[in-house]
């Protein structure tokens, strides 16, 4: 039985007439009667009773009727969702990012592609690149916004560099201004303010700290980035966070760390064996209008 066969069907049946039925359909009469000859060979039981000239359903064409009306609306309707995803005006994207770089670097982003398509869900998962990148490879996420290097290379994702970012030290606006530039060694003794476990900012800033010869202080630990910079503005100690965080944060001082500093590397990943859908290869084009290099500002106080 083919789709096409089921269309002539439904046309013969509505008009009642072989010419009429093949000028809806747009084919010449003799084809329209040699694919319903066919569909009731197939099936085995005649759909028209063709006495006299009149054109009438039989008992088989009348159970077949609401069957084909509804493969044909069925279809339709397939036909239309498709075409609402690969136009973009339907559809969803599964975004993983770091914390930090749902504060700041994801915004405007999100906004920008938001205007372009409004009519596609955004789903965004937080967590570290180890989570995100678990959830890539069970294809619980489209995309991901991870820090580099993977804390476990998989052969199985796709990493596009997006950025390079400098981390600065922040703390409270009350607290006494430091000397700047911050050296990575100014921080033993200093009370900080860290992180939970499996946090990459976590990771980065305790082996610098131990890279200088010293284990890192805590009076705080076990937060997320709202939660750290919370704590420091009131007052409980400094941290390490990336730059684009410190700019949008109020109350806050700002200090660049003295060269060569610590940057961190930011990628957009996603799986190598399946392609991303319509919706999130945009707003993958969208991310990657942001891939340049973050300059090294000099230290300043904000």
């Amino acid at each position: 039985m083919q789709f096409q066969q089921l269309q002539y069907f439904v046309a013969v049946a509505e008009t009642r007439h072989f010419t009429r039925a093949a000028e809806r359909v747009h084919v010449s009469q003799p084809s329209l009667s040699q694919q319903i000859r066919a569909l009731e060979k197939e099936l085995g039981a005649e759909l028209f009773s063709r006495a006299r000239g009149n054109i009438a359903l039989t008992d088989a064409g009348e159970a077949l009727l609401p069957l084909a009306r509804r493969i044909l609306a069925d279809a339709d309707t397939a036909r239309h969702e498709v075409q609402e995803l690969a136009q973009l005006r339907r559809g969803r994207v599964r975004l993983g990012a770091t914390p930090s770089l749902c504060t700041g670097l994801l915004p405007d982003v999100l906004r920008a592609f938001h205007d372009l398509h409004p009519g596609i869900e955004l789903l965004v998962e937080e967590g570290g690149s180890h989570d995100l990148v678990r959830e890539l490879a069970r294809g619980a996420l489209d995309l991901a916004l991870v820090v580099l290097p993977l804390p476990t290379p998989s052969p199985a994702l796709t990493t596009v560099e997006l950025l390079q970012e400098d981390l600065v030290v922040v703390s409270s606006a009350a607290s006494p201004a430091p000397r700047r530039p911050v050296r990575i060694a100014d921080l033993q003794g200093e009370p900080l303010v860290m992180f939970r476990h499996g946090y990459d900012l976590r990771e980065l800033t305790v082996a610098a700290c131990r890279a200088e010869g010293f284990e890192p202080s805590f009076t705080v630990e076990g937060g997320e980035m709202d939660a750290v910079l919370g704590f420091v503005r009131a007052g409980l100690g400094v941290a390490v966070v990336p730059r684009m965080v410190a700019a949008a944060g109020r109350d806050l001082r700002v200090t660049a760390l003295a060269r060569p500093g610590l940057r961190r590397t930011i990628a957009l990943a996603h799986r190598s064996d399946v392609a991303p859908p319509r919706a999130a290869r945009e707003l993958q084009r969208l991310l990657l209008r942001t891939r340049t290099s973050a300059p090294r500002e000099p230290g300043a106080d904000a």
